[in-house]
């Protein structure tokens, strides 16, 4: 007989995170069932133009029936903690943002490769699938817990989005159909980064993004290359929030000394603490609350995010 805690590990989804993953099951059964609509649905360079609505609907269904399961199951299970965190409304943008940025790079990548190695391979290669989504949703994960230790595996979550890339990019010199993912997971990692590095907005402090130290771009990187990484990640900084920089008294910061009350960092820090509270209290929830009050006691704790 399963325990409580065991049963609620897979339960509890949110609605937002269902109605996506039915998105992605309905859409594999569409190709799978009528073959001829993928031409128009996935992401096509030579086709790209005029099907432009592909740069969106390429992310939303997956080619393969393992595909499609990892694609639901890593949804359900990511969106169960980012989306209280950060609200629907913001998941969802974030999903469809990084969707879109994502494809939009694989196609001008695609195109480029043509130009580069006359092979039309890049031309008419189908790219589609949510696994630059899923990239960037781990991005999410290191942001908000950081320190917490993943089950199982027993590591940081800081460094799934490395992991993930290192693992991807080492399978790629053995398989033969690499240029089909890997593109959309380098770019699903770094667009999902960059969203929430600069652009994603705070209704609490009416700020954008988290540009502290321990979300910085080389902190994907072991710390031996940081010092390399470093002063070229700081160019792109500067290009991309030099205005807010420059302007940063205005909102209440300081840039000598401690920070005010809502700054970068201090807010940085406080989103953390929300969501490792909020991933604490629903992981005690779910080994200690009984079956009764369980539902009653996450309501609570999505309350207080």
């Amino acid at each position: 007989m399963s325990s409580p805690g065991i049963t609620s590990m897979f339960t509890n989804f949110t609605k937002l995170c269902k109605g996506l993953a039915l998105v992605l099951v309905v859409g594999h059964l569409l190709v799978q069932f009528v073959p001829a609509t993928v031409p128009y649905l996935a992401l096509i360079p030579a086709r790209t133009i005029p099907f432009g609505w592909n740069l969106i609907t390429s992310g939303y269904f997956e080619l393969s029936v393992h595909g499609v399961v990892i694609s639901t199951v890593s949804l359900l299970f990511m969106g169960k903690f980012l989306e209280p965190v950060w609200g629907s409304k913001e998941f969802l943008k974030f999903i469809f943002v990084v969707n879109f940025l994502t494809y939009l790079c694989v196609f001008v990548t695609a195109i480029a490769l043509y130009y580069i190695t006359r092979l039309e391979i890049y031309l008419y290669m189908p790219f589609a699938g949510f696994h630059g989504v899923l990239a960037g949703l781990l991005v999410g994960i290191k942001q908000i817990i950081p320190d917490q230790e993943v089950l199982l595996v027993k590591i940081k979550a800081k460094w799934l989005p490395s992991i993930m890339l290192v693992l991807s990019i080492a399978s790629s010199f053995f398989t033969l159909n690499s240029a089909a993912y890997l593109p959309t997971l380098i770019f699903g990692t770094y667009m999902g980064w960059l969203y929430l590095r600069y652009f994603q907005r705070r209704p609490e402090t009416k700020l954008r993004g988290d540009p502290s130290d321990d979300f910085a771009f080389s902190t994907f990187f072991p710390e031996l290359l940081r010092p390399i990484i470093d002063p070229i990640a700081s160019i792109f900084h500067r290009m991309l929030c030099g205005r807010s920089n420059a302007t940063s008294e205005d909102h209440g910061y300081t840039t000598s000394g401690a920070p005010l009350p809502g700054s970068d960092s201090a807010e940085a820090s406080r989103r953390r603490e929300r969501g490792a509270r909020a991933l604490e209290e629903r992981l005690a929830t779910e080994r200690l609350v009984p079956p009764r009050n369980k539902e009653e006691s996450q309501s609570d704790a999505l309350d207080s995010v």
